[in-house]
């Protein structure tokens, strides 16, 4: 039987498991690309921009997530309360201090990032400061600190960075596709090589308009998964279930909207940025495209840790 434990030490070798699954798709993607439209070059190319991107968004995912948001550092003397709040869960959980953010938005909400416990960050937004109390604020924190202690922090972020190069590469496909007409296809005349380059610019045409779907729809089940972890590894660190609850029907009736909204990085919020979420129930094919899980089955599956 699955444990938080286990979940944990999944984390871990799954992060290495998509990293290496997208580096050996964009490989391919460039393979294909560079043979369907007669680009030998788009192949190396396609290499080095994976090895850049698996480098990169292992080292700097967390400062990309923070900048797009937003986010400012703070210290003790800037908001000793949220600090404090922070502090203690840390030291409950064993997990080393985190560097604290605040984002300045009306719109109740909250991320971790980083790439480690040793480096990670934490960001909250000025209407979760000033819309939650004590305990429901310490609920949305050490769901966020769990986020850091199940390792599932790296996994996000390296996502983030993973998808978007997966869609751009795609884009780039269909419009060169568009504009030159495939290139100078190889075998370009008539007979079994003409038809051999336009199946293969056929082939490579399904990939690009497919290939961002089945990225999104990894990264959305990725999100979902861990925002069930966290809200359960979080309530027992805190011991109060209806604290993270009782936060999550707050932060999701409430009308804000956030200013600063980047798809890229919504799946790292604790509640969806980019459109209201209700908790109304919703058929399932809508439901598959969430970053997040259903409001309404997260708190209750709160309530039922709380009995």
């Amino acid at each position: 039987m699955a444990t938080i434990y286990t979940e944990i030490s999944s984390n871990k070798w799954r992060t290495v498991v998509v990293m290496t699954l997208f580096v050996a798709v964009v490989i391919s993607l460039g393979y294909v690309f560079g043979v369907a439209l007669d680009l030998p070059w788009l192949l190396p190319l396609a290499i080095v921009i994976a090895a850049v991107q698996a480098f990169s968004s292992y080292w700097w995912s967390d400062k990309l997530a923070l900048a797009v948001s937003g986010a400012r550092e703070v210290h003790k003397a800037d908001a000793p309360e949220l600090y404090r709040l922070v502090e203690n869960l840390t030291i409950a959980s064993g997990l080393p201090m985190p560097r604290v953010y605040v984002v300045d938005d009306s719109s109740p909400n909250a991320f971790a990032t980083g790439r480690d416990p040793g480096h990670s960050a934490v960001a909250v937004t000025t209407g979760l400061l000033g819309k939650l109390d004590k305990p429901e604020l310490e609920g949305v924190l050490a769901h966020e600190l769990s986020h850091v202690g199940n390792y599932d922090i790296l996994l996000g972020s390296v996502v983030v960075v993973l998808v978007g190069f997966v869609v751009l590469m795609s884009d780039f496909f269909l419009r060169y596709t568009f504009w030159f007409g495939g290139g100078r296809r190889r075998g370009g005349g008539e007979g079994e090589g003409g038809q051999a380059g336009a199946i293969l610019l056929l082939i490579g045409i399904a990939l690009a308009l497919l290939s961002p779907l089945f990225a999104l729809l990894i990264q959305l089940a990725i999100s979902r998964r861990r925002e069930l972890l966290a809200d359960s590894s979080g309530a027992l660190l805190t011991r109060n279930p209806n604290g993270l609850a009782d936060a999550l029907e707050r932060i999701t009736a409430d009308p804000q909207s956030m200013r600063r909204i980047n798809k890229a990085t919504s799946h790292l919020w604790i509640a969806n940025p980019l459109h209201g979420t209700d908790g109304r129930t919703r058929g399932w094919l809508a439901g598959l495209f969430d970053t997040h899980p259903d409001p309404a089955l997260r708190i209750a599956r709160l309530r039922r840790m709380a009995m």
